[in-house]
């Protein structure tokens, strides 16, 4: 993030998995840019490690004066689709919205983000809401990292233990 004294706030469109590519591109043209990012695990070849990844995948926020600046040229950008508009002129993002997100970033800049599930009592009751079990009850367990939950389900008349995506969970 530069600090540049931008106007406003607009919303770039980036390339697919292009987001880092597309705001050094930015910075370079002299915009101010932001990109919030989370941390996450990724599992991998029987690794886990801690990743940075985008909160808005495929998008990055510009700062810029619309009225000054040649705020077409974000579309020729190098990891850009467009900047987000309707008709010709550029949508402005709430302030509101970029200073609640600047709220939540922690000291090295990443974004908090606070599951529900992290306060969830082991035996709280939990509703599967897609995949082969979708619709049924299950009992919070535990959680093997952030991404998946175990849950004991009642499967053919005996709870069993099933491992879950996270976001293919919601309290019952």
């Amino acid at each position: 993030m530069t600090d540049a004294g931008a106007n406003a706030w607009f919303v770039a469109e980036t390339q697919s998995r292009q987001e880092r590519v597309a705001e050094a591109h930015l910075r370079r043209q002299g915009f101010e840019t932001f990109l919030p990012q989370f941390r996450c695990l990724r599992r991998h070849a029987r690794r886990t490690e801690m990743v940075s990844r985008p909160l808005f995948p495929g998008y990055v926020f510009v700062g810029l004066d619309p009225a000054q600046s040649r705020w077409r040229s974000v579309n020729g950008t190098v990891g850009c689709r467009r900047l987000v508009a309707f008709g010709d002129q550029p949508l402005p993002l709430p302030m509101r919205v970029l200073e609640a997100l600047r709220g939540r970033q922690d000291a090295e800049g990443f974004i908090h983000m606070e599951d529900p599930l992290d306060k969830l009592p082991q035996g709280a009751p939990l509703r599967v809401t897609q995949g082969p079990f979708a619709d049924l009850v299950g009992l919070f367990q535990t959680r093997d990292d952030a991404m998946r939950v175990i849950l004991l389900l009642d499967l053919l008349g005996r709870p069993t233990r099933v491992t879950l995506p996270a976001h293919s969970v919601a309290a019952a």
